[in-house]
């Protein structure tokens, strides 16, 4: 019996084999990157009134043709763009169904085939659609395909909900082209939905009904292992069909760990193969529990997501693979788990990227706030969304449109064409169970988002643009949310700044101003400095503790598992060991093992690092975590030696005193090859002079303390080797504690002493100085690095030795990262490279900030929310900085660690204090 059995399923199996596939034949590329040419001829524009070619699949304007248009313009041309192209179909086809495929052209596109119609008007870009063109073909023989596209829409829906919007709008064939041969009985399309249970559900549709006829279908691991027998049902008098089968302990799929299957469907009539299709699907179960959360295979999750354009500055719309990887690479790199599709179906590629690599989606029916496609349109076009996607595992939702942009009418067809019956979600709305609203300030309520009674992810939040938003009040967001039982996480906006290449303006970068600035990358996904802020505070792994490691650290390290499925015993982890040597450059290191515990997902654990021999050798702590791909989580850092302790190593102290001289007007100290000259009236430096040379470092050291005013000063010391200058704040007739000692060490090293006595709150706090910022050429530092940072963007920087040349980058607008301007954490020693000279600089005092100049406003909008507030100087050593807003909200609505720095009066506490040195080496 056993061998009789083994032989049915052989036999089956070689029928699963040998069955018919559909053929397929490329017209155009399947990507960007191996596009090929065809007449083309443009109708107003560049380059129009002539016949040329242009690759496909591609948008005409990249290439030379049209206009250029964003979707707010309001003047713009509707040109079309005609093509042709000229093609061979086997022989052998004739007695097959062809169809002719397009993936996607924007925006109402007719199609030919040897001077006759293929079929209506196609309308609405980024949908796949075909004809049966079998009729029309010369088989054997060269054949006429030609296909007019007309950038606006005939239709008033189509054209306001694809290309009234708030990104580019282009023209063109813009996705693949091809033709399918198919059996005269053959299968149209499956439907799979595989829960996390094992329970296997298809619909089998056909062509047409099929008499005599049979359905078998065989589920395989990817690796082409039979998974449990097949599965066989006998047709009927339909043209569809279900099938059912249940497995035992599938591998699931989820973001953590992707498990794919693929299943081989093949019709036989008269015991005879027809046709075959292989679809890959996943077993997973995603749900909304209304009240309580969404779930992943049984599993409460929060999404930690990005909206996502389809875009590159050479090529638009159109695009490749290799960028879809890519792509969900970075978003991967980010601990990212999700992806919203604005406001457009992807290419399928980024789908089967999703899917292989891990990430949550949501597809999306295209509408941006004007009306909606109109219902006979719309139920076209969602049939068209849905029967393509279906079958991803990566989908775990549709949205209907996005901001007002939903038609209610089209709710039907979405339930009618998922198998799976997914959640349809109209992004900003609150809704009967969920609510997705835009923007909201930190901790908004009462009875809404963080104090409502909804299952809450805004599908956009923390809206970037420049450098603010994005990673700037994430930390805040992000543990109000973890802490809110009916989070279900998030979606930034958004991924790349959407820049394009204008060859009609000679090569420039165009993001529309602000409009197209607001990535996390850059046009060429360069990463900005909330990439590594993003990276960190969505760590799966969260390792709690400062970022100090005491001597008395024991090698313990409580850590929160954050993941969803993955135990941190599946993780790796290495602990290594930095004694840095800053004068030279080097750094020495040495690794230790680190003993991960069993942890499970939402609970939290020790990991054991295996100390060295005696911690206080060494400067820095890193703890590199590994997730079970053997990519890394982040890397995290803790300082060991104080910044007063590794002054010491830098800053001569012994020896004989500088001569000192004293007037009415100044104090001058001098030794060896320095002259240090300081106003006693302004109480600051005026003169810094080595070997002759002279440093401009002026008009400092001041106070730069917000609304601060210094209505005059005291001057004491003892006469020989320290100035003190005592000034008094505006209005304030108490005793003068504001302070700034100026002196000169042995070694020919400038003491810079500093105290405040202001209680209030303030932007930024400190001391700065007027320096000419086009003599700087670079400058390298120990401190907290490569990137600048903001008060509510103090994560995503490394302690260590940084070095990077000057730039004039204004975030969003030039895309030379990491900028050399702004705020720089954690300083220990800094060195400014000028055409001057060096002039070094060397902390004293812990957690002190470099202000290193202040970058240049960008293209300003309709506030200025994003620009930071910094020094009126333009080289400051800070003990506060300011924080920075998104584009819509300003910093004191993003949370607590967007709020001024608060400081109490020493009536109270001690006064604000910092120190820190100078040495100029021309």
């Amino acid at each position: 019996m056993k061998n009789i059995l083994c032989t049915i399923l052989m036999a089956l199996f070689s029928i699963l084999l040998s069955a018919q596939s559909t053929e397929s034949l490329y017209l155009s590329g399947k990507g960007t990157d191996d596009a090929v040419m065809w007449d083309f001829y443009c109708t107003a524009g560049q380059n129009s009134g002539k016949w040329t070619q242009i690759p496909v699949p591609s948008n005409w304007e990249f290439h030379g043709f049209g206009h250029f248009n964003y979707g707010h313009d309001t003047k713009r041309v509707n040109e079309s763009g005609k093509y042709r192209y000229n093609f061979a179909v086997p022989a052998g086809w004739k007695n097959k169904k062809v169809n002719i495929v397009f993936e996607g052209s924007m925006t109402d596109t007719e199609v030919r085939i040897n001077g006759r119609s293929a079929g209506p008007v196609h309308q609405g870009a980024f949908y796949r659609f075909r004809y049966d063109v079998g009729k029309l073909l010369r088989y054997g023989k060269e054949n006429l395909l030609e296909v007019t596209v007309h950038k606006s829409s005939a239709n008033a829906t189509v054209e306001k909900a694809e290309r009234k919007a708030d990104f580019w709008v282009f023209g063109g064939i813009f996705r693949p082209v091809w033709l399918e041969a198919l059996p005269q009985n053959h299968i149209k399309r499956i439907a799979i939905d595989a829960k996390c249970d094992g329970k296997f559900t298809m619909d089998v549709f056909l062509d047409k009904t099929v008499s005599k006829g049979e359905i078998i279908a065989q589920v395989k691991t990817l690796d082409g292992k039979l998974y449990g027998p097949p599965i066989r049902q006998n047709i009927g008098k339909t043209d569809s069909l279900r099938l059912t089968a249940a497995y035992s302990n599938p591998a699931l799929w989820s973001s953590e760990f992707p498990n794919r299957y693929e299943v081989k469907v093949t019709l036989l009539k008269d015991n005879e193969e027809q046709h075959s299709i292989t679809e890959k699907f996943g077993f997973r179960t995603v749900e909304l529990r209304p009240g309580d959360g969404f779930y992943v295979n049984g599993t409460k999750i929060r999404f930690k997501g990005v909206n996502r354009h389809t875009h590159w500055p050479t090529s638009g719309r159109a695009s490749n693979r290799t960028i879809s990887l890519n792509d969900a690479l970075l978003i991967k790199e980010m601990n990212m788990n999700a992806v919203r599709m604005s406001h457009y179906p992807p290419d399928k590629h980024f789908l089967e990227v999703c899917d292989s690599l891990g990430l949550y989606v949501i597809d999306e029916l295209t509408a941006w706030q004007y009306p909606p496609y109109e219902t006979p349109v719309g139920k076209k076009l969602v049939k068209e969304l849905i029967t393509r996607d279906v079958n991803h595992p990566c989908i775990v939702m549709w949205a209907n449109g996005n901001e007002g942009g939903f038609n209610f009418e089209l709710l039907p067809e979405f339930a009618r064409y998922d198998i799976q019956k997914r959640l349809v979600i109209h992004p900003w709305l609150e809704e009967e169970n969920v609510n997705t609203y835009h923007y909201n300030s930190y901790g908004v309520g009462t009875d809404f988002f963080f104090q409502g009674n909804k299952v809450f992810f805004p599908t956009e939040f923390l809206h970037g643009v420049y450098d603010g938003g994005h990673g700037a009040g994430l930390d805040d967001y992000w543990n109000l949310m973890l802490h809110t039982p009916l989070s279900a996480g998030g979606f930034l906006w958004d991924f790349a700044d959407q820049g394009v290449v204008r060859n009609d303006k000679g090569g420039i970068m165009d993001a529309h101003g602000h409009r197209g600035a607001d990535g996390i990358v850059g046009p060429y996904r360069e990463k900005e400095g909330s990439f590594y802020a993003i990276k960190e505070i969505w760590s799966p792994v969260y390792p709690e503790g400062s970022n100090f490691l005491p001597l008395s650290f024991d090698g313990k390290i409580k850590v929160q598992n954050r993941y969803h499925f993955t135990n941190l015993n599946q993780c790796s982890f290495s602990a290594e060991w930095a004694k840095i040597d800053y004068p030279s450059g080097k750094v020495s290191m040495i690794k230790t093992s680190v003993d991960v515990p069993d942890v499970a997902p939402g609970l939290s654990g020790i990991l054991k690092v295996e100390l060295p021999d005696d911690i206080s050798h060494y400067d820095a702590f890193y703890l590199r975590g590994f997730a079970p791909d053997g990519k890394e989580i982040y890397t995290w850092t803790r300082t060991i030696t104080s910044a007063s302790r590794y002054a010491e190593r830098l800053v001569e102290k012994e020896g004989t005193q500088p001569e000192f001289l004293e007037t009415a007007e100044e104090a001058r100290y001098t030794k060896g090859h320095t002259t240090l000259v300081v106003d006693k009236k302004k109480g600051i430096i005026s003169k810094i002079e080595v070997k002759g040379k002279t440093l401009p470092l002026e008009n400092g050291p001041r106070f730069t303390v917000g609304n601060f005013k210094v209505s005059g000063t005291e001057i004491s010391g003892d006469g020989k080797n320290v100035v003190e200058f005592l000034f008094k704040q505006e209005g304030d007739e108490k005793q003068l504690r504001n302070k700034i000692r100026i002196s000169m060490l042995p070694a020919e090293w400038i003491e810079v002493d500093y105290s405040f006595d202001v209680g209030g709150s303030y932007d930024q706090i400190g001391v700065t100085f007027d320096f000419p910022e086009e003599s700087v050429k670079g400058v390298r530092w120990l401190g907290n690095g490569p990137y600048r940072v903001w008060k509510n963007r103090m994560k995503g920087v490394t302690f260590g030795i940084w070095e990077k040349e000057y730039n004039n980058t204004v975030t969003g607008q030039s895309w030379e990262y990491p900028e050399f301007k702004g705020f720089h954490s954690n300083l220990y020693a800094a060195d400014l490279f000028t055409t001057y000279g060096t002039l070094r600089i060397v902390a004293e005092k812990q957690n002190l900030f470099l202000h290193l100049f202040t970058p240049e406003k960008p293209e300003k909008r309709n506030n200025d929310n994003t620009l930071g507030i910094f020094p009126d100087g333009q080289l400051s050593i800070l003990n506060a900085i300011s924080a920075v807003g998104t584009k819509f909200k300003k910093a004191s609505e993003v949370g607590p660690q967007s709020q001024q720095n608060i400081f109490i009066s020493s009536d109270h506490t001690e006064p604000l204090k910092g120190k820190f040195y100078l040495k100029f080496e021309p």
